[in-house]
């Protein structure tokens, strides 16, 4: 019986690439440049630190208001929501000659180790970087068990 292998045609094209690995020629290909006067749509960049007491949340928001970013706690779990609302108009004289509008809303929820205490909780929002500052609830540390 005859082997049976499975033909790759990208493979055959870098035996015979004159310049070196083929899969350079594919690296950075997107279709982002197609639509490169449109704004892609906002996401929530978070950075999390523990220090002994609190945990230290900093999460990038721009261009939003403070009075649309919602922060709730529930035991471990954070979740972050703001709502963002973007219009933008290019005129010539009175002639408008392109105009641009995004509503929407973005989302972030994470889990922490341990609860917090959502009474010591506070929030800043300032330059597009909201922190907010998460004391940890005393006694709810994480208890290891012994396997017997």
């Amino acid at each position: 019986m005859a082997n049976i292998t499975r033909f790759d045609p990208f493979n055959e094209l870098a035996r015979l690439d004159p310049f070196g690995n083929m899969d350079d020629l594919f690296k950075g290909f997107t279709l982002r440049p197609v639509f490169r006067g449109l704004e892609a749509e906002p996401q929530i960049k978070v950075d999390v630190s523990e220090e002994d007491k609190s945990y230290l949340v900093k999460a990038e928001i721009p261009g939003v208001k403070k009075e649309d970013i919602h922060v709730s706690i529930d035991g471990n779990q954070v979740s972050i929501s703001a709502e963002i609302k973007k219009e933008k108009e290019e005129k010539e004289g009175k002639r408008v000659i392109r105009s641009e509008r995004y509503y929407g809303k973005v989302y972030r929820s994470f889990s922490l180790d341990q609860e917090v205490d959502q009474g010591g909780a506070q929030a800043k929002y300032s330059d597009g970087v909201l922190e907010v500052k998460l004391p940890k609830k005393p006694g709810s540390a994480a208890k290891q068990l012994t396997v017997s």
